[in-house]
């Protein structure tokens, strides 16, 4: 959070706990329930502190009622700060999200609020889970794994990937300055061809 907030990095989003993950040893989920209790009482009013606005992506409902309500206090309590919007990726999965935005646009269509003819990418795209957040320029992977495994999968179209063989807890500052610094010096495309880049930026 520091490095991105001193980078002036708009918004980062952590993968802490995917849809996928309830299927792990029961004891191994307890823990990562346990470590996602500590840090909501350790480090939200911290977040606040420095500016942070925390929110929590993903279907909160499948916690417990105790952690709903810490996840809630923490992001009233930080709604209004503006230095770095940090995600938490919580019992989230892509598929959920795109399936989650599908219903809802079906129940707008369903209510008259909204025609079919009216559906696009940008009326998808406000119903996903980070629609409130600048569009996703770069994921990183790291632990040496070369996939995505259904994280961000509607937002990450047109970012630009990172693969690291850095494992998670040993991610710091260093190693996010050298994915940084590998996105700087990459040319998007966005569908175009690199001399329409350069005839455009010219």
């Amino acid at each position: 959070m520091r490095f991105a907030r001193q980078n002036g990095i708009e918004s980062l989003t952590l993968f802490a706990f995917s849809s996928e993950n309830w299927k792990r040893p029961e004891e191994e989920v307890s823990v990562l329930m346990e470590l996602f209790n500590l840090v909501l009482n350790s480090e939200a009013k911290r977040m606040h502190k420095n500016g942070v606005r925390l929110q929590v992506i993903g279907d909160v409902n499948g916690f417990d009622d105790k952690l709903v309500e810490k996840i809630r206090k923490a992001e009233e309590m930080t709604k209004d700060n503006q230095d770095l919007v940090l995600n938490i990726a919580a019992n989230y999965g892509g598929r959920w999200d795109i399936v989650n935005a599908a219903k809802q646009l079906a129940e707008q269509v369903k209510s008259g609020d909204i025609n079919t003819k009216d559906i696009d990418e940008d009326a998808f795209g406000r119903f996903v889970s980070t629609a409130n957040l600048p569009e996703l320029d770069l994921l990183i992977r790291t632990g040496g794994e070369h996939r995505i495994s259904n994280f961000l999968l509607w937002q990450c179209a047109y970012a630009e990937l990172y693969f690291t063989d850095v494992l998670w807890p040993d991610f710091n500052e260093e190693v996010f300055q050298l994915a940084v610094d590998d996105f700087n010096v990459r040319q998007r495309r966005f569908g175009l061809t690199g001399e329409q880049i350069v005839s455009a930026e010219g």
